[in-house]
């Protein structure tokens, strides 16, 4: 029974700022809608915060920016008429109403959980009607990976500090993708490329149109080409080739082909269907966006964000797509007829599948409750959207629409033609041509798979003459070619994001921050123009250093393992503490023997004599990278940084002359990023700040502004950071006041700073 309170109003609390705007507007007057900004509480960041003695029980602190939230949400709540928690729709959702709960100190009777997949006024009214209390088992499963990822850094980090060097961390999901791109760069290096030949042969039909190609694929009784299985860590890799390993292996089957006859062994004709892809899903969607749009898995993840929590289209703020965290295909009923009636309106009847086209997950512990990623109103066209929206959002709200569209249309129909050739004889010598027609286009109309313009197989396939079995053709051209195989190649987020999903490595919503800390922890680094993955030395050093001693957690099984027993625990059929004492027994027995024999790897000896001494270099590594030091060191401070390629890192030319020795001012690239230094290093040490464009930074200090801070009241001062001015609070740290200036109130701030120190 709700209690009498003095404005009566219905207090609704979600995530993010931008859904308390767009909620507002469409819950009306008779609610006040506040956000949490994301979590609450958590784990305190200078201590494990675990108690592992006592059932794992953790301590949680409230978050810097909670502090001052809650001094506005308890009044909010204690006089509310009724609490509605409205968190994100899956565990981190439930657990940050539970922490809510918890900190507000909120009774059992006086809130209500509920949740929507997509941001409208149709889904939110309708989620007040299946209110329900907190799930504690999903707020279970949350607690139980924050708490097993807490350990395994807590205990790990450390180690790697002991026995490579400080500064590095490790962790249950982020090692496991480390160790995929580590043992890729080995298997790169170590594959033995091999040369191989293919032969095509030109034909014709005496007075038929067109002229066709076909290749050999027998010779002699045997397949031409051949498939080598090698065994890789994460997946098997396929390389083809053909029995013809040099070109003078061609010779007698082209003199065989110029003999002739060559007749027409068989004609296959047949008719294929190709079914549209399922809608998005979190992994779909990036890599689809990587590969379509080039964007990253972050920048995906982030535009996703404003589509699903509201874009201002003329005067109200509309969600546009549904979750963008989730692993189901699942589409509602009412949505598939609202989309199958668009279908035939648009692009007519024919386009609508007989039957609905329903899809089942294939990923590993995927939540079936959830919706897929798609708009929430497919009459809400990508042109009609336009306008509204920006460049990026737009990209990536036409992929989802296009996408999904597809997905409800009818599957796309060829006529496929296959005509078998014999030179001589079936038995000596048997050529093939392959020919494809699209018969109706269905979903390929509005959406592309790439599998199908990487292979070939759309509507540009070869178009092939009338033939029947028993005609004899006339060779015109023979024409051979050489190839090598490849290795396997360099992973891409795409593809990365694909293996770590095939595998149950982790879950949607942490596929971008894996990849982004590992990027920033400098264990893979991204190449420049291909932006391929690649793992670092550093990376290689520390995932060989953990897998010969924490076998289970480096593995990829047992980190899908988890995954399950974490979905187990979300159902209600395993409790959290039972799974962490699983774990901890025989991760504390591998901590204490890495402790004892893991070894720290040794500098190497290189060739590259040390340009302050000339004594031999050594090559070693630290978390900002690989780097040559002299062997006469502590005594001799030369060094040298590398890239990630190993090469030298050279500095950048400038028109500065140093100040204090006359020599020229070069930009070179610290742990704090670029900065100007002298070139005569290390006789003369003079360095200066840059700014975002490489200009150097005056170091008379920051320039005292006439501004006051709107916080404190102190006077604001023009500052300098990598990504260029902004003015701070001079009372920085008590008051840390940040505001962005444009480039002519700059310009102004500098001229009047010059002025007065050119009058004093």
């Amino acid at each position: 029974m709700a209690m009498t309170t003095r404005n009566g109003k219905k207090l609704v609390i979600v995530e993010s700022p931008t859904k308390q705007k767009t909620i507002s507007k469409i819950l009306g007057n008779e609610y006040i809608v506040r956000s949490s900004f994301g979590h609450v509480r958590d784990l305190p960041s200078k201590d494990i915060g675990v108690d592992i003695d006592h059932n794992f029980t953790p301590t949680y602190v409230p978050v810097e920016k909670a502090k001052r939230l809650l001094k506005e949400l308890e009044p909010l709540a204690k006089n509310a008429s009724e609490i509605y928690l409205a968190t994100d729709p899956d565990r981190e959702g439930e657990a940050i109403a539970w922490h809510l709960v918890e900190l507000l100190k909120i009774p059992q009777d006086r809130y209500q959980r509920i949740y929507f997949h997509e941001i409208t006024p149709a889904a939110i009214k309708e989620s007040f009607s299946h209110a329900r209390k907190i799930d504690l088992n999903l707020v279970d499963a949350q607690q139980a990976r924050r708490i097993l990822d807490r350990i395994v850094g807590y205990k790990l980090s450390p180690l790697l500090w002991k026995k490579i060097t400080s500064g590095l961390s490790a962790g249950r999901v982020q090692s496991v993708a480390v160790r995929l791109l580590a043992e890729r760069a080995k298997e790169i290096a170590a594959f033995q490329e091999k040369e191989y030949w293919t032969l095509n042969a030109q034909f014709e039909k005496p007075d038929t149109a067109p002229r066709f190609w076909a290749r050999v694929l027998k010779w002699n009784g045997k397949n031409v080409e051949q498939t080598t299985t090698y065994h890789l860590f994460a997946e098997d890799y396929k390389v083809k080739s053909t029995v013809f390993d040099k070109p003078e292996t061609l010779a007698p089957v082209s003199a065989l082909l110029r003999k002739g006859p060559n007749t027409v062994l068989k004609v296959e004709k047949k008719e294929v269907k190709q079914k549209p892809k399922p809608p998005f899903i979190t992994s779909s969607m990036q890599q689809d966006a990587y590969n379509k749009l080039g964007f990253s898995s972050q920048k995906t993840m982030m535009t996703a964000q404003h589509l699903y929590e509201g874009i201002e289209i003329s005067g109200q703020t509309v969600g546009l797509i549904t979750y963008m965290r989730t692993d189901s295909f699942n589409v509602s009923k009412l949505l598939q007829e609202q989309t199958q009636k668009f279908i035939a309106a648009k692009y007519g009847p024919d386009f609508v599948p007989a039957k609905a086209n329903i899809y089942k997950s294939k990923v590993m512990g995927a939540q079936e409750a959830h919706e897929s990623i798609h708009p929430t109103d497919v009459n809400r066209t990508p042109q009609a959207m336009k306008p509204y929206l920006t460049a990026d959002q737009y990209k990536l709200y036409e992929l989802i629409w296009l996408r999904f569209v597809a997905s409800q249309m009818a599957e796309a129909v060829f006529n496929t033609v296959t005509i078998d050739i014999a030179g001589e004889s079936a038995e000596k010598c048997v050529l093939r041509a392959t020919g494809r027609t699209v018969k109706f286009n269905g979903y390929l109309s509005i959406y592309r798979d790439d599998e199908d313009s990487a292979s070939g197989k759309d509507d540009s396939a070869a178009l092939l003459p009338a033939l029947t079995e028993g005609d004899t053709l006339t060779l015109v051209e023979l024409a051979s070619k050489g190839h090598k195989t490849t290795p396997p190649p360099c992973y891409n987020e795409a593809s990365l994001i694909k293996t770590l999903e095939k595998h149950g490595i982790g879950r949607p919503s942490t596929y971008a921050p894996t990849v982004k800390t590992i990027l920033d922890r400098k264990y893979i680094t991204r190449q420049p123009k291909t932006n391929k993955l690649v793992a670092t030395d550093l990376g290689i050093t520390v995932t060989d250093s953990l897998k010969d001693y924490f076998k289970e957690i480096m593995d990829l099984s047992y980190t899908a393992g988890v995954e399950e027993q974490l979905d187990k625990v979300a159902e209600g059929k395993e409790g959290w503490v039972g799974l962490l004492n699983g774990f901890y027994g025989p991760f504390k027995q591998e901590l204490d023997q890495a402790d004892k024999g893991m070894q720290r790897p040794g500098a190497k000896e290189t060739d590259e004599k040390c340009p302050l001494c000339g004594k031999m270099m050594l090559l070693k590594h630290s978390r900002f990278g690989q780097y040559l030091v002299c062997s006469g060191a502590p005594e001799c401070k030369g060094k040298i940084n590398l890239t990630s390629s190993g090469e030298k890192v050279q500095p950048e030319a400038t028109n500065e002359v140093c100040d204090k020795c006359g020599s020229p001012m070069v930009i070179r690239t610290g742990r704090r990023g670029k900065f100007m230094a002298c070139s005569a290093y290390p006789k003369c040490k003079n360095t200066y700040s840059v700014d975002a464009e490489g200009h150097k930074v005056a170091s008379a200090g920051p320039i005292i502004t006439e501004t006051l801070c709107d916080k404190c009241g102190k006077p604001m001062v023009l500052r300098s950071s990598k990504r260029g001015y902004f003015l701070g609070c001079s009372g920085y740290p008590k008051c840390k006041n940040i505001v962005n200036i444009s480039d002519e109130e700059i310009a102004k701030i500098k001229a009047a700073h010059e002025q007065k120190t050119a009058a004093k």
